[in-house]
Formats: structure tokens, C-alpha cells, sequence
């Protein structure tokens, strides 16, 4: 008996498509992008060539990992590629274009204690331009805050910070030169508000001062708009600041100052509601937004 054999087709190899060779040129434009994502103040809406950029990443998957890569080079994390955001990036920790905390601090101060202080002023800035988990996720939420209303915020942890300390009898005088920021708090506590000048000027080394600088830094930093003088100045947010802020949500000094209960007006007025009892949480040290440790 013979065995029926169906023969079919040849088994052929595969021939693997060809695709097109990165050329310098692509190269250049790539690095274009991410220059561009460095310019945290240049909105593509007003920049041609940006805006050019960002259609092709998004419509070139080959071009977009080679931007990619090109920001993976300079230690950069690529937060979002977007019309309303731009190609926004941040710098991880062994970015030669991170900013640390202990260097910011030291051009407004020589005193190594209010490295902590100015830690907490963007602490404090981020908990209340985005103080609920559904202004983050909102892309087109808008935090509002001011100097003073940041102030008032801080010193309201402050104080209950100081009654937890009480009814649970621990030291609540810290040496002024503690790590953590719960000595940051209260040393903050012991800080004038203004400091003002016979010109009624504020002081640098002030809350309100830290504060102003660290609005200011957020400013040239393309994280806030200025928007009035109103409340020692008040700023808005920009799409920016929302995403490095969640970026960096997950924070125990951020969740801590959040589960204090103290819950902002987001207008960026002082108005703050009572506190409710919490757990004790940990809290890092020199948790500063948007610097490394």
C-alpha cells in the first residue's frame, strides 16, 4: 500500500524588510527636539519648527525612539510628548542637568539649615497647586496658588504637627540643624513670616522670602505663570508643573504633608480647613520639588 503524501509549498525564509537607515540629519532633529524640551518657556504653539518636531514624533515611531534615546543619553525622563505640554522632560538623578536641593539653597543662603526650609516652600507649593489625586489625573486642571497662602498652609502643619507631637509626648524642640523635614516644619514655625525691611521689603532668608524664590525658580523653570501681586504674588500652573508633580506624587514627605488633613483653598487663599487625625507617617528627607537629594 502506498502512503499519500500532500505536498505544499516550500518553506521559504523569511526576508526581513528593509527600513530606512537613520541618517545624521534625523540625528540633528531629534537632538533639535529635546533642546527645544529643555526650553521649559517656548511653547510649540509659538515656534514653528517645535511644533513640526512634535507631529513627526508622534506620527514616526522610528523618529520618536531616536528622541527617545537621544534624552535617555543625557539622563533625561520623558514625561510627555505633547501639543500642550511640548516634549516635556525631567532629569533623573544622574542628569548633568539635575538641580539639587543643597545647591539651590546655597545661592539664597549660607546657612545649610534652610536647605530644608526651601525643600518644604516647593513641597508646599506642589500640595496645594494639586492638593486632590483627581487635579493630577485632570490634564486640564489649573492649581492656583500665592506666596501667603503657601505660608499659612505650611504653618497650619505646623501646628498640627506641634499637637500631635503633644498628645503623643515626643520632643518637640529639635535641634535647629536635624535632618527630616518635620525639624524643617518646625524651624519653619520659628521663621518670620515677612522679615520686612524699613522699605517693606521681605526679606530673603523669611517663609514668604523661601517662598518667593521658589515661585520664582518655578517660574523661570516654565512649572508656573505669574499672575499677580495679590497675596505677596500669585501663579498659576502649567501643564508642566502637573506632570513633574506626578511624577513625583508617590513621595512619603508629599503623601505626609497631604494626609495632614489640611486641605486648601486652590484659589491660593489662606483659608484652611481643620485638620482630622491621621497615622504617623515617614517622611524624607530633602523631598524638595523638583530636586534630588
Amino acid at each position: 500500500m502506498t502512503e499519500h503524501v500532500e505536498w505544499g509549498e516550500p518553506d521559504v525564509p523569511a526576508v526581513p524588510v528593509p527600513t530606512a537607515a537613520v541618517t545624521p540629519a534625523d540625528a540633528a532633529d531629534g537632538a533639535r527636539l529635546v533642546a527645544f524640551g529643555l526650553q521649559p518657556k517656548l511653547q510649540p504653539a509659538r515656534d514653528q519648527e517645535y511644533a513640526e518636531l512634535l507631529r513627526r514624533y508622534r506620527e514616526d515611531p522610528a523618529f520618536a525612539r531616536l528622541a527617545d534615546a537621544v534624552a535617555t543619553g543625557l539622563g533625561l525622563v520623558v514625561l510627555e510628548v505633547s501639543p500642550r505640554a511640548g516634549m516635556a522632560v525631567t532629569a533623573a538623578e544622574d542628569s548633568v542637568f539635575a538641580v539639587r536641593m543643597g545647591d539651590y539653597a546655597r545661592r539664597t543662603s549660607a546657612d545649610s539649615g534652610d536647605r530644608f526650609l526651601h525643600g518644604l516652600a516647593h513641597l508646599a507649593v506642589a500640595a496645594m497647586a494639586f492638593p486632590r489625586p483627581e487635579d493630577l489625573a485632570d490634564d486640564g486642571y489649573i492649581g492656583r496658588v500665592s506666596v501667603n497662602g503657601v505660608d499659612a498652609f505650611v504653618r497650619q502643619a505646623c501646628r498640627r504637627l506641634e499637637e500631635r507631637a503633644d498628645e503623643q509626648g515626643e520632643n518637640t524642640d529639635p535641634a535647629t540643624d536635624a535632618p527630616g523635614l518635620e525639624a524643617a516644619w518646625r524651624i519653619w514655625a520659628r521663621r518670620s513670616s515677612t522679615g520686612a525691611t524699613k522699605d517693606a521689603r521681605r526679606l530673603a532668608g523669611s517663609t514668604t522670602g523661601i517662598i518667593g524664590k521658589a515661585a520664582a525658580f518655578l517660574t523661570d523653570s516654565g512649572f508656573l505663570q505669574r499672575t499677580g501681586d495679590d497675596g505677596g504674588g500669585t501663579y498659576r500652573t502649567t501643564a508642566r508643573y502637573q506632570l513633574q508633580v506626578r511624577d513625583m506624587a508617590g513621595s512619603a514627605a508629599m503623601a505626609e504633608l497631604l494626609e495632614l488633613g489640611i486641605v486648601p483653598v486652590t484659589d491660593g487663599t489662606a483659608s484652611l480647613l481643620p485638620a482630622e487625625d491621621t497615622d504617623d507617617l515617614e517622611l524624607a528627607a530633602d523631598a524638595g520639588l523638583p530636586f534630588h537629594s
